[in-house]
């Protein structure tokens, strides 16, 4: 049974985001800091976090930031609604997608499903996208320039792949959102820019070589053509 870890200080919180995800079929468990959070993602290997940010002592941001650097474990983050700086740092940090408190149980499952689909899609076989001088291997989650390693989350891989198996075609924010998410979400499309914005930084950290994702105004993004 796939094993969903639940992290929230809020005891109400948690039981609701446990008995929903449990009637779903997931198995879970749950933690009220951060210091457990890590002991249980460590001892449990869970398939999912769903991640609270302001947690006491060791807060949300800093166990997504140690998540992130010890494994690939997708991180579903909840948020305060008036907080959007929250939420652009923690996709910076490398989550995979976010829920605004208050929230729906429901809307959670669903995050919840969309974002496993898209991890399990990550490991399809035959998955492995040549563009420009870059190779990108959705298959192993990684991506090449030569010899060199560009570390990228699977978000963003996901995104690139996305647009380079078609350079020069325009995708709209709407779309890519489908792409690493299954479902077009309006509120949500800021979280595509900054997901573009960390692939270029990563692409080309100085900001002075070749451009690999050029912003179409008022509509979206494309991979740039040779």
């Amino acid at each position: 049974m796939t094993t969903i870890l639940v992290v929230d200080d809020e005891p109400r919180i948690a039981q609701i985001a446990r008995d929903y995800l449990e009637r779903a079929g997931y198995a879970v468990v749950t933690a009220g800091d951060g210091t457990a959070a890590l002991e249980l993602a460590r001892a449990r290997q869970p398939a999912l976090v769903v991640l609270d940010l302001k947690l006491p002592g060791v807060d949300g941001f800093e166990v997504a930031r140690v998540l992130r650097r010890e494994s690939d474990v997708p991180i579903v983050m909840l948020t305060a609604r008036a907080e959007e700086t929250d939420r652009l740092k923690g996709l910076d940090l490398g989550a995979d997608d976010y829920v605004v408190k208050p929230f729906s149980p429901r809307e959670l499952v669903a995050r919840v499903r969309a974002v496993l689909r898209r991890a399990a899609a990550g490991v399809q076989p035959g998955a492995i996208v040549r563009a420009a001088d870059l190779t990108i291997d959705v298959d192993r989650m990684s991506v090449a320039r030569g010899t060199e390693t560009i570390d990228l989350t699977s978000t963003e891989i996901h995104l690139l792949a996305a647009l380079a198996r078609q350079p020069g075609r325009v995708f709209t924010r709407a779309r890519l959102l489908d792409v690493v998410r299954g479902t077009a979400v309006e509120s949500f499309e800021r979280a595509i820019d900054t997901h573009i914005k960390n692939i270029r930084r990563k692409l080309d950290p100085g900001g002075r070589g070749r451009p690999y994702i050029a912003t179409v105004y008022g509509v979206g993004y494309k991979f740039c053509e040779p």
